[in-house]
């Protein structure tokens, strides 16, 4: 079913709703996600593209992200939902999950950005405002997409993905720069007001890249885990991309929060 620019997937069951990270579309983002959520345990799988980011025409902020999905759950009446997001997406359905809890049933965030962390948060939003100016000048409009596809495919190439994760990963070179820096703005201001605030209990996962567990990151995951009372998952190997490089292990776990999301119903 498709409405509004919103694709349900699948007739009945408990409702997912899949945040990608950046400004990127939904749509192709989870490689096998959607098809396998339906087929089994048999979810509602929402797909959209929230506004200010991938294809939709309509504006908006980080800052007002949580407020726009909690009206697109009430007008598809399909709460609470189970939430999976990845990098940026993760950040919102944090957001989500403080200022709506209603609304959430339980989370999976893979590799969310840390916007509990207001230094790697103001860091983040420096860096992308910067791109997205400089990805604009005309004499760098040209040459700057040819450097990013070249260390994308050689990235690609490193990491030996399944055909359908490969090809997803490939589509990330074409970020639109000046958008992603107009959807990570205001990450800085929302990180401070996040530090230390008190997260609804709910079956959740976070899974988190293997890096060093001491760094910004990695703590920012486990204090999400602690606040929501679940746990932190860690893949040999896994990088940001957790979902194109683990998509065997991100829909396992997936269907482990729906099925204990049902346990608890």
């Amino acid at each position: 079913m498709e409405t509004g620019g919103v694709q349900v997937h699948g007739e009945s069951g408990q409702p997912v709703l899949l945040l990608p990270g950046g400004a990127e579309s939904c749509e192709g983002f989870f490689p096998g996600l959607v098809e396998g959520l339906v087929d089994d345990p048999g979810c509602r799988v929402i797909v959209h593209d929230r506004p200010g980011t991938g294809t939709s025409t309509d504006e908006g902020t980080l800052a007002d992200a949580a407020s726009r999905l909690s009206a697109l759950i009430d007008s598809l009446d399909c709460g609470p939902v189970v939430v999976v997001g990845q990098s940026l997406g993760g950040a919102v359905a944090v957001l989500l999950a403080r200022d709506h809890p209603e609304q959430v049933a339980g989370l999976v965030l893979l590799d969310p950005t840390p916007i509990d962390d207001p230094r790697t948060c103001a860091g983040l939003e420096r860096a992308t405002g910067v791109l997205g100016k400089v990805s604009t000048v005309p004499v760098l409009r040209q040459v700057f997409p040819r450097v990013v596809h070249t260390a994308v495919a050689r990235a690609a190439r490193r990491q030996d993905l399944r055909p359908d994760c490969e090809a997803a990963f490939l589509r990330t070179a074409d970020a639109d720069l000046p958008t992603l820096a107009r959807a990570v703005r205001g990450i800085s201001a929302l990180a401070k007001d996040l530090q230390g605030a008190e997260l609804p209990r709910l079956p959740a996962v976070v899974v988190t890249a293997d890096r060093k567990r001491d760094s910004a990151m990695r703590r920012s995951h486990e204090r999400f885990a602690a606040g929501f009372g679940g746990r932190v998952e860690c893949w040999p190997g896994a990088t940001h991309s957790v979902h194109l490089d683990h998509p065997d292990e991100t829909l396992a776990t997936v269907r482990e929060v729906v099925t204990q999301v049902g346990r608890a119903a």
